[in-house]
């Protein structure tokens, strides 16, 4: 577990750091829309669920990659 921690906190390089941003606009547009006060379409509500999920995961991923392949 220290390992894990230890590799989130290394710096991330410039393409994972855009990844995870993306990620997270995804995620919250997907948010955003799933939880919307309005009744919309099914086949919205399920893809801004897909999306949002698609943007954590991907947010996740790219915030472990670090700029050097050895973890101290």
């Amino acid at each position: 577990m220290r390992k894990i921690v230890k590799r989130v906190q290394e710096p991330t390089p410039k393409f994972f750091r855009k990844i995870r941003n993306i990620g997270l606009i995804l995620t919250g547009i997907g948010g955003a829309i799933v939880t919307a006060p309005v009744v919309l379409p099914a086949v919205v509500t399920a893809a801004a669920g897909y999306a949002a999920l698609a943007g954590a995961i991907a947010s996740i991923i790219s915030q472990t990659a670090v700029a050097n392949d050895r973890v101290r």
